[in-house]
């Protein structure tokens, strides 16, 4: 009997120490980098001054929270105008600075990055205009195209219609947006029909032939202003 208790003791004390070499072990793997917090440029803020540098630049700081298992930080800073982008990589601080042009919508967002992990985290995207000189209404926010996103192969429906969603935003508080909605075979600049103008929601079905590519894109305008979204390219079924 004594033999037995001996042969169990033997037993527990082993799994014990398996366990705790596991556990050690578990502690040295690399763990996935956190989500950053954006702090400035505030998300829909319409006069981000920064510090003028010219007659048509101003420098804009951007900051955002320090988080777990990161070692360094990319910034990526887009002009809504143009879709070009302002990559800052390898920052080991959660503070950057960038030379912007005035009166232009730009978005931005940090990516968290750990060197000892293939892992990366994205933070929010936060959209802001960079103050522009005697600016009273800001034209509103590049829509941010949902689906069909770029490069999908689109099944449509028994009526032979595709659905299109989008989001659209405003930095002027109180403004009412619509929407035109561009599909075409062409270029995605073809004027649309009366059905895809002037819409008050942000979804829309279109019957499109099938086995057939298109090009898409929205136009946002709230009454004074418009701006046009980037053009996407799908495939239907």
């Amino acid at each position: 009997m004594k033999s037995i208790l001996k042969f169990f003791s033997f037993l527990l004390a082993l799994t014990l120490v398996i366990s705790c070499e596991g556990k050690e072990d578990n502690e040295l793997d690399a763990t996935d980098p956190g989500k950053a917090t954006l702090i400035t440029p505030e998300n829909n803020k319409t006069c981000e001054t920064g510090s003028s540098i010219s007659e048509t630049q101003s420098q804009i700081e951007f900051t955002w929270t320090v988080t777990l298992n990161t070692d360094s930080y990319d910034l990526a800073v887009t002009d809504l105008n143009t879709i070009s982008t302002i990559n800052k990589t390898g920052l080991t601080s959660a503070a950057s600075l960038a030379d912007l042009d005035k009166g232009v919508p730009y978005s931005w967002y940090v990516i968290s990055k750990n060197s000892a992990s293939s892992k990366t985290t994205n933070s929010d995207t936060w959209k802001f205009y960079v103050a522009g000189k005697g600016i009273v209404n800001y034209a509103p926010f590049t829509a941010e195209l949902k689906t069909p996103k770029s490069g999908d192969t689109v099944a449509r429906d028994g009526f032979g219609k595709v659905k299109f969603t989008w989001d659209g935003s405003d930095p002027d508080a109180g403004d009412s947006l619509k929407y035109t909605l561009y599909v075409d075979k062409i270029d995605g600049k073809q004027t649309p029909p009366s059905s895809q103008t002037d819409i008050d929601g942000e979804t829309l079905e279109v019957e499109l032939e099938a086995t057939t590519a298109y090009y898409w894109r929205v136009k946002t305008s709230d009454g004074v202003n418009s701006s046009f979204s980037n053009i996407l390219t799908f495939n239907t079924e």
